[in-house]
């Protein structure tokens, strides 16, 4: 069966090869009815265009890759989920590293991406991520970089963040209003930003009723959900008294939920606990999980748009801060 061209195109409309060529390429010098045409006609033919020839010709590959450190972690895969929302309504397709939050494996999906000519990178660094290096070869290639949620402050590149700092405030607020006054923070030891930001706020809250900050109930480490059971097991082994627990994340907050459980202390009655990211599980389990709501499909988008405005270098440096929101569930609530 003859294979369709662009020229079988232009004789059934009769009109010129270049018009079909850039009509099939949302040319906007072509109306918006000869576009419908051709798109019709191409259809009915059957015609399939050529995205490598397309791509060499415009020096758009039309494709994005997207790096995250997990997508088992339902906070990345609904943040790609934005993403995808607004790039596929673009014309883009949408390519997926995951980086195991592996600096190694980051640079490896960097270089992937840039040889595989991507139009532009949207990304979440690795918790191993401790240098620019990888990604200042993507800003120095001129290939559009947008940051979301975890994201390298010494380059300047648009970036998608929450209010780190207020999440942790008011994540610890809502646990001294409840009445907690032994609140641990568990989190990580990794120099990361958003941890830091988050362990500021938590400070911070603490000073602000009047709370001294006793660096014994602040832990860091590793964080997972066996890191969180495993702290919790130590200070119970040694007779470390908190009434409650601020935990990084919300997969370390489980850890403590279910250690806690297995040593028969009452939650929220003895013990409050919060986490962080809104994972699909806090509503779950049982109690269920307070944490703070990182808008995730918001987030999504928004890094989506900074995307496009950055390939049209119209807000390139641009960096949006989204307001965390705080979601209580009975694993903190001690008053009505």
């Amino acid at each position: 069966m003859k294979k369709v061209t662009i020229l079988d195109i232009a004789k059934e409309l009769n009109i010129t090869f270049s018009s079909v060529a850039r009509a099939l390429n949302d040319h906007p010098g072509i109306s918006a009815a000869t576009k419908k045409a051709v798109r019709e006609t191409a259809d009915r033919l059957g015609y399939r265009q050529n995205k490598i020839a397309s791509s060499l010709r415009s020096g758009r590959t039309n494709t994005i890759g997207i790096i995250v450190p997990s997508l088992k972690v339902s906070f990345f895969s609904s943040v790609v989920s934005g993403i995808e929302e607004i790039m596929n309504a673009n014309g883009y397709t949408v390519l997926l590293y995951q980086s195991h939050e592996s600096k190694n494996q980051e640079a490896k999906g960097i270089t992937t991406f840039l040889n595989s000519r991507v139009d532009g990178i949207i990304a979440s660094i690795s918790t191993e991520t401790d240098s620019a290096a990888s990604f200042s070869e993507v800003v120095d290639r001129k290939t559009p970089l947008v940051f979301f949620d975890r994201h390298l402050p010494e380059l300047s590149v648009p970036s998608v963040t929450i209010d780190d700092y207020k999440g942790g405030f008011i994540a610890t607020e809502h646990l001294i209003k409840q009445g907690f006054r032994r609140i641990m923070h568990i989190t990580s030891s990794k120099d990361i930003t958003i941890f830091r930001e988050r362990l500021r706020g938590y400070m911070d809250a603490l000073l602000h009723y009047g709370i001294p900050v006793d660096e014994e109930l602040v832990v860091k480490g590793d964080f997972s959900g066996q890191f969180g059971k495993d702290v919790i097991n130590d200070f119970h082994m040694r007779g470390e008294h908190f009434d409650a627990v601020f935990a990084l994340e919300d997969y370390t907050a489980m850890g403590v939920l279910e250690q806690l459980r297995e040593l028969n202390i009452r939650v929220p009655e003895e013990v409050g606990v919060i986490g962080f990211a809104n994972e699909a599980f806090g509503s779950l389990v049982s109690p269920g999980l307070s944490t703070i709501d990182q808008q995730t499909i918001l987030m999504g988008k928004e890094a989506a748009n900074l995307f496009l405005q950055n390939i049209g270098d119209q807000a390139p440096h641009q960096r949006l801060i989204l307001e965390p929101i705080l979601v209580t569930r009975a694993s903190s609530l001690r008053r009505s």
